[in-house]
């Protein structure tokens, strides 16, 4: 891949506007903490995925991440990661998510070990060597045979993704995390708990029930549309929305999760609702209010909803074992302002 699939993890786009530009390590590596692990705690464990199968032999005490939403994972099962992928997008000044700083705020634990990256999304071996972790856990990541294969030979135990790169399914990086760290019950807890809590929104929520929906986003010139495998549009469809006919109908199939739409089709969108995502409030009025934007079917009558701000977008694109619950009641607001009786 040309570009950092975090990159197109946001904007579903092969543009270098929302390419990620991450550098420097913020901090020592801190150890994780195991004083309270509980669960199955059973050791070894054996973890399948894309380039075999790695058999963790004892229950690590120092945990790397790489990819989106593993980190997340360990926090939520009680472990505080000794190193951690830099986020500049939705991050603070040193590339920590709010979410993440708050769960280790919460802990009393210090900020971990920020592994740099570039708009390729490559593995930095030598930086993740240097925070000398027991495992690194990458379900959700693009790391490579050839990375894999550097830190195995080091002798560090590696969890790639089950199938295909930057394509699992976010409660399965919760589950697979668990897996690896002897804490498959936990795992299971904390996906009740997510799952709760949407159930309670949706109950809450009755308005949402069928309506139909389109999630698009508008960046450096080209029109994004989310299909229904995407994250974002799952998600929705747990608060009961559904994703809209003409959202399958116009798939130009030429991603497994997002299309490229022409300005001149859009009047083809048809849906009860259209989410755009956008950087900013501005971006998103700029483009709505111009002749492509009024297309859009659902702009006159105002059925529009706006998840705009790099931490309210990064929180459900896709969602992680904490940012979903961290951004669950401004997203839900968001809907509730943008749908018109």
């Amino acid at each position: 891949m040309t570009l950092s699939r975090t990159t197109a993890r946001w904007a579903a786009t092969a543009t270098a506007v929302l390419a990620l530009a991450l550098s420097g390590c913020a901090s020592d590596p801190a150890p994780s903490d195991t004083s309270d692990a509980t669960g199955d705690g059973t050791f070894p464990v054996t973890v399948s995925h894309v380039f075999g199968e790695t058999v963790i032999e004892q229950a690590p005490e120092r945990i790397a991440t790489w990819g989106w939403g593993a980190a997340d994972a360990v926090l939520a099962l009680g472990e505080v990661p000794v190193a951690i992928p830099q986020e500049n997008y939705g991050g603070d000044e040193n590339g920590v998510l709010p979410w993440i700083a708050e769960a280790l705020e919460e802990r009393g634990a210090e900020t971990p070990t920020m592994l740099p990256s570039d708009t390729t999304g490559a593995l930095p071996v030598e930086a993740m060597l240097q925070a000398a972790p027991d495992v690194v856990l990458a379900p959700y990541s693009g790391i490579t045979q050839e990375e894999y294969d550097q830190l195995t030979a080091a002798g560090v135990d590696v969890v790639a993704y089950p199938e295909v790169a930057w394509a699992t399914p976010w409660r399965d990086v919760i589950r697979i995390t668990g897996e690896a760290l002897g804490k498959s019950a936990e795992a299971d807890e904390v996906l009740a708990g997510i799952d709760a809590e949407i159930a309670a929104q949706a109950e809450a929520h009755p308005e949402f029930e069928g309506l139909s929906i389109a999630e698009v986003w508008n960046v450096g010139g080209t029109f994004y549309v989310y299909l229904p495998s995407d994250p974002r549009v799952e998600f929705a469809e747990d608060l009961g929305f559904v994703s809209a006919d003409s959202v399958t109908e116009l798939d130009t199939g030429e991603s497994t999760f997002f299309y490229t739409l022409s300005y001149e089709e859009l009047d083809k969108l048809e849906a009860d609702v259209l989410l755009i995502y956008g950087d900013t409030e501005a971006e998103v009025e700029e483009f709505l209010s111009s002749d492509q934007g009024q297309l859009l079917p659902q702009v006159p009558d105002g059925n529009v909803v706006r998840i705009t701000g790099e931490p309210a977008v990064a929180s459900v694109a896709p969602p992680t074992a904490l940012s979903l619950s961290w951004g669950m009641d401004d997203f839900v607001a968001a809907l509730e302002a943008g749908i018109r009786p």
